[in-house]
């Protein structure tokens, strides 16, 4: 078996797609993934780009990826990467290639100098914890994540608070 993990390159916009599919149905959330690969396209290889991503392939085969975006601390005053998706496809689990990826990721962080590599994991997904325990991910349980999207998010963009 061989593992390669690289950085995508213009041509996996349809397996990433595939996957990101595929991750949204396993967190019961598929008719939410309206992903397209133009959007990749544009967002992964625009200058600069939104986001940046790396697939693991197994014997050539996409068997994994990693999504992530920079991030910037203001107290340590330096960037960090959030990490947006990390999947691997059922057929590939238990090899170790999440952990490579966070590995991967762990590696741009130190190499930049960045202070922090972050996530969140759906509080179900038991598998992913341990990972995350293993690798000293430590949850931050003070703090709340909100979001404002949808219908919600236009009607604060429209609000003149002055």
């Amino acid at each position: 078996m061989t593992v390669t993990i690289r950085p995508v390159r213009p041509g996996d916009e349809a397996d990433l797609v595939d996957m990101i599919r595929e991750l949204a149905d396993f967190e019961n959330a598929a008719e939410e993934c309206t992903v397209t690969e133009a959007q990749l396209t544009a967002a992964l290889f625009a200058t600069p780009p939104t986001a940046w991503a790396h697939i693991a392939e197994v014997d050539g085969a996409p068997a994994a990826c990693a999504l992530w975006y920079r991030t910037f601390s203001t107290w340590d005053g330096v960037a960090g990467i959030y990490l947006e998706d990390l999947f691997v496809r059922p057929d590939f689990r238990r090899l170790g290639l999440a952990r490579a990826l966070l590995a991967t990721l762990a590696r741009e962080c130190v190499d930049a100098g960045y202070t922090r590599l972050q996530w969140a994991v759906l509080d179900w997904n038991s598998n992913a914890i341990a990972l995350y325990d293993a690798v000293g991910g430590k949850p931050q349980s003070e703090w709340i994540t909100y979001r404002v999207s949808g219908p919600e998010l236009s009607e604060l963009a429209s609000s003149t608070p002055y």
